[in-house]
């Protein structure tokens, strides 16, 4: 089966094609900011359901939604003190943000939407939320300022990273790692069984990692 991910991230990218998947990417075209629901679980849910719908749409529209595959889309926020946080945006916005996150605990929620598409054009679908805890390190202000002049923590969600920069931030993780990249691959596999589909039938040319 053909495997799809509905997003922009490099980090989730890279995180199915280290689990053995080739992804064809289609970037989702969607209004994120007129979604507006007040708990993280619930607007990460509907963000990723958005996303994967319209790429399916968008599959559909250019005739690529005639043979079997799988979808992939996400969205993750971050929830500290009761606020919950998306992307930065820009290098000023990420460093009041980590003045709020040094030395305290959040919650990173990923939003999950997994479509499998038969032979017969029929779709199966399901949405799920994961949770990881996340501990993040009394930083300085001297680093702040200079994780943020990376670029990095302004164009992911929550602001941070485990898997570049600002990997040395994170004191401790809750949960699954995976969720806090971006996709949590346990979730996606019990979700992907419970659609039918078993997970490593959908490994990419497994005899070359041999």
């Amino acid at each position: 089966m053909r495997v799809v991910l509905g997003s922009s991230s490099p980090a989730r990218l890279q995180t199915l094609r280290q689990a053995g998947l080739d992804p064809e990417v289609v970037v989702p075209d969607v209004d994120e900011q007129s979604v507006h629901l007040a708990g993280a679980p619930e607007l990460t849910a509907e963000l990723a359901r958005i996303k994967g719908e319209a790429v399916l749409q968008q599959l559909r529209r250019d005739g690529r939604a005639d043979e079997p595959l799988v979808l992939f889309s996400c969205d993750s926020m971050l929830e500290i003190e009761g606020r919950v946080h998306g992307k930065p945006g820009t290098p000023e916005a990420a460093i009041v943000r980590w003045y709020r996150m040094r030395g305290r605990q959040g919650l990173l929620f990923t939003g999950h939407y997994v479509a499998v598409v038969r032979g017969d054009g029929t779709v199966g679908h399901q949405v799920r939320v994961a949770q990881t805890g996340v501990t993040f390190a009394d930083l300085t202000d001297a680093e702040i300022a200079a994780y943020a002049a990376t670029g990095e923590p302004q164009r992911v969600a929550g602001g941070f990273t485990i898997d570049g920069f600002g990997g040395p931030f994170v004191t401790r993780i809750s949960g699954d790692p995976h969720n806090v990249v971006g996709i949590s691959l346990p979730l996606v596999r019990q979700m992907l069984l419970d659609l039918g589909v078993a997970w490593h039938t959908l490994w990419h040319n497994v005899s070359q990692a041999n």
